[in-house]
């Protein structure tokens, strides 16, 4: 593709930061986000038109990130083996189907529908999407993934405000209006694709000369915590965008609005920590900014269910903030650890972050038919305890690594 006329921007250099496939990915994860969030925004209201339990609410949780989850590492592994540059659009269009089945189910078991088709569209776009951001990064890996991922951050922190702001007023089927946002991004796609396809893969092939992987043994090591961190830090996520609203509602008798818009306020905390953390660790490590986003989060969340309705808010901030930095350099850190496999490390962890989330929003929400969701919160607040496993994780620039794919 001629980039002058693509839409997304020329490439500085031809080993440069491509600035703006980086924005055009980023702006593309926030549309691909905003239209996922809606299904979560929208539990309070599905619950009462639905008459649905806490643990369809998890069921449904656990439809979409599962099958998000299951098809992630699959994709992401035949990416690396045989790059399919307009994927990227085809994701978009099964959000696209998805988002339209929302607004107009009038079943539990369409719902359920819905949300699996808006995980495929997620399965498909995440792994390429990353992998097409290393691609672009010019050796600045840990930018180029937080600039992508803060994209998905704001769309997911806009999904409560237009739920509140949108779909409560005029109701589910006004869901569909935000179908030109996926059309949008379609569009944006088959561009993104066009870079891909006619310079994105020499830079793979042009990615630095091959270098010593780290041994074995510390990949498996290093394997294992990342999974156990993942887990802490995405059921703990789930307990928020799950439920955050419904302890709200319950605890302090606010608004169904109320509740959306302190969600929003964490949501969007989140996404600046997603923007801080891959910077950081470009400058001092992958594994310091694991092990400070993980365990440094432990003193709020032990707070949080002891707070008051203005202290919750103040509180949920560092939370949304502190932990969203994490992830970044959890991919960064584990495609450096893996060289030469991009896409499939990528699909692998957003996977695991769709994966762990689901399975902790079904388990979740079955606790919280029983015990509430204060109990809930008092649960999960001693998950970033976990982070200090990140004490195990091998230094993986103590020996240089092939970029990779």
């Amino acid at each position: 593709m001629n980039e002058s006329a693509s839409g997304v921007g020329a490439v500085r250099s031809a080993g440069g930061t491509a600035v703006g496939i980086l924005a055009a990915i980023s702006f593309c994860h926030l549309l691909n986000d905003m239209l996922q969030s809606l299904l979560p925004a929208l539990y309070p209201m599905l619950k009462s038109s639905y008459a649905l339990s806490f643990t369809q609410i998890g069921l449904l949780t656990f439809t979409f990130q599962f099958t998000a989850s299951l098809l992630q590492p699959l994709i992401g592994a035949l990416a690396d083996r045989s790059p399919r540059p307009y994927s990227l659009a085809v994701g978009m269009g099964c959000t696209l189907g998805g988002l339209l089945l929302l607004a107009f189910a009038g079943s539990y078991r369409l719902l359920l529908t819905a949300g699996a088709l808006i995980g495929t569209g997620s399965s498909v776009f995440h792994p390429e999407s990353s992998r097409v951001a290393r691609m672009a990064s010019g050796g600045k890996h840990g930018l180029a993934q937080s600039v992508f991922q803060v994209g998905g951050n704001l769309g997911s922190s806009a999904g409560p405000l237009l739920a509140a702001f949108v779909v409560l007023p005029h109701g589910q089927s006004s869901v569909a209006w935000f179908s030109g946002a996926a059309l949008l991004g379609i569009v944006l796609l088959i561009n993104v694709g066009h870079w891909y396809k006619a310079h994105g893969l020499s830079r793979l092939a042009r990615s630095g000369s091959p270098r010593r992987a780290a041994p074995r043994h510390h990949v498996a090591g290093a394997l294992v915590v990342l999974l156990l961190l993942v887990f802490s830090k995405y059921v703990y996520l789930a307990s928020i965008t799950s439920y955050y609203t419904f302890y709200l509602i319950e605890h302090f008798q606010v608004s169904v609005r109320s509740s959306q818009l302190h969600l929003f306020v964490f949501l969007a905390s989140a996404a600046a920590g997603g923007m801080i953390g891959g910077p950081l660790g470009d400058r001092v490590g992958s594994k310091y900014i694991i092990w400070m986003s993980i365990l440094g989060v432990l003193p709020f969340t032990l707070l949080l269910p002891h707070a008051n309705l203005f202290w919750t808010g103040v509180l949920s901030v560092p939370i949304g903030l502190i932990i969203a930095s994490a992830f970044p350099a959890i991919v960064v850190y584990a495609q450096d650890l893996l060289p030469g496999r991009t896409g499939t490390v990528a699909g692998l962890f957003f996977g695991l972050a769709f994966g762990m989330g689901s399975i902790g929003a079904a388990v979740l929400g079955k606790l919280a038919d029983h015990v509430g969701t204060e109990t809930i919160y008092a649960m999960c607040a001693f998950l970033p305890m976990i982070g200090l496993l990140a004490a195990f994780l091998p230094n993986v620039h103590e020996q240089p690594l092939a970029e990779g794919g």
